[in-house]
C-alpha cells in the first residue's frame, strides 16, 4: 500500500514509519521541514519513503500527494505537555489538530483516487479527568480544555465519511517507549531520586509503542473497524504503582514524590496532564480482536528499558 503518515518524525511517527516499510508499503511522510524529514528519513537508507514538506494549517500544493493514497495516518498535534498553557499555546494545540485534521480531510476530498481509510490520533484526555470513574469508548466527553480539543478533533476526523472513507479514531493513552514520557521520568530514577508526580493516586492508562504501532496497522488493513477505539493497555494503573513497577525493573527506590505544587509552578496548567488521570479500558478495541503484546505495565517497562 502507499500511505502518507503526517508527524511521521516524532515519537510514535517514526516507528510507524519502520513497521510500514517492513511490511512492504511506500510512505509519504508529511512534515513542517523537508530538511529534517530527510535528516530522519535519509533517502539511502530509506528509499520507499517520500518526504514531502507541508503547512498543516494551510491548504496547498501539498494536499495533491494524497491523491492515489491508500490510506492516511494523521499523528500531528502539538506537544501537550511541553510548555505552560498560556491563551497562545492553548490556541496552538487545538488549531494544530482541529485545524490540521480539517485540511487532511480537505485534500482526503480532493483527491482522485480517494484514500480508502484515515487512521486519526485523538487521546483519552476526551473523557476528562477522575480518581474514581472507569471509561471506556461509550462513555461520554468530559468538559474540560484537553476533553474540548479532543471533541473538536474527532469531528474534524469524522468529516471524511463524507467522501466515502473510512474512518477509525484512536483514542490513545500515556504512550511507553524509548523517548515520550517515560524517557522523561528515566533520569530522576538513575539519579535514586524517582518517585510519583502529586499524590500518586491518579490513573495512568497507558500502551505500549509497539502495540499502538500494531493497533495503527490493524486499523488501515482491517475494513472491519471504523469509529472510535481506546488505544489504551487493558490494565491501567495508578501512579504510584507506575512508578514503584518502574523503580523496581530499574533497581532504584521510589520514594522521593514529585510535590504538585512544584509541576504547576513549572507548566502551570499543563501540569493537569500529569497530576490528573483517567481509568480508560479499550473495550471496542478488545473486542474487535485485537491481541496485547503487552498488557502488564511492569513487562512493558522491561522490554523498553532492555532496548534502551
Amino acid at each position: 500500500m502507499k500511505i502518507a503518515v503526517t508527524g511521521a518524525t516524532g515519537f510514535v511517527g517514526t516507528r510507524l514509519v519502520e513497521r510500514l516499510l517492513e511490511e512492504g508499503h511506500r510512505v509519504i511522510a508529511l512534515t513542517r521541514s523537508k530538511a529534517h524529514g530527510d535528516r530522519v528519513f535519509p533517502q539511502a537508507a530509506f528509499p520507499n519513503v517520500d518526504v514531502v514538506e507541508y503547512t498543516p494549517l494551510e491548504s496547498g500544493e501539498w494536499q495533491q500527494v494524497l491523491s492515489g493514497c491508500d490510506g492516511v495516518v494523521n499523528l500531528a498535534g502539538a506537544g501537550i505537555a511541553d510548555e505552560r498553557w498560556t491563551p497562545e499555546r492553548k490556541q496552538e494545540i487545538l488549531d494544530s489538530r482541529k485545524v490540521g485534521t480539517e485540511k487532511i480531510v480537505e485534500a482526503i476530498a480532493q483527491a482522485s483516487p480517494k484514500p480508502s481509510v484515515l487512521v486519526n490520533a485523538s487521546a483519552i484526555g476526551y473523557y476528562g479527568t477522575s480518581e474514581t470513574a472507569t471509561f471506556d469508548e461509550s462513555s461520554a466527553s468530559g468538559d474540560d480544555f484537553l476533553a474540548q480539543v479532543c471533541q473538536a478533533w474527532e469531528a474534524a476526523a469524522e468529516s471524511a465519511q463524507t467522501s466515502g472513507t473510512r474512518v477509525v479514531i484512536l483514542r490513545t493513552g500515556i504512550v511507553l517507549g524509548m523517548g515520550g514520557a517515560l524517557g522523561k521520568m528515566l533520569t530522576p530514577f538513575r539519579l535514586f531520586a524517582g518517585g510519583p508526580l502529586g499524590t500518586g493516586r491518579q490513573w495512568f492508562s497507558w500502551i505500549h509503542r509497539e502495540d499502538l504501532v500494531n493497533l495503527i496497522l490493524k486499523a488501515l488493513t482491517d475494513s472491519s473497524l471504523s469509529g472510535v477505539y481506546n488505544a489504551t493497555a487493558p490494565n491501567p494503573v495508578r501512579m504510584a504503582e507506575f512508578c514503584q513497577t518502574l523503580g523496581q525493573v530499574m533497581g532504584r527506590p521510589s520514594w522521593l514524590p514529585v510535590p504538585a505544587f512544584a509541576l504547576e509552578a513549572l507548566l502551570g496548567d499543563a501540569a493537569q496532564v500529569v497530576l490528573e488521570g483517567q481509568q480508560v479500558l479499550p473495550k471496542r478495541t478488545q473486542e474487535a480482536g485485537f491481541a496485547y503484546q503487552y498488557s502488564d505495565v511492569k513487562a512493558a517497562i522491561a522490554n523498553i528499558l532492555q532496548q534502551g
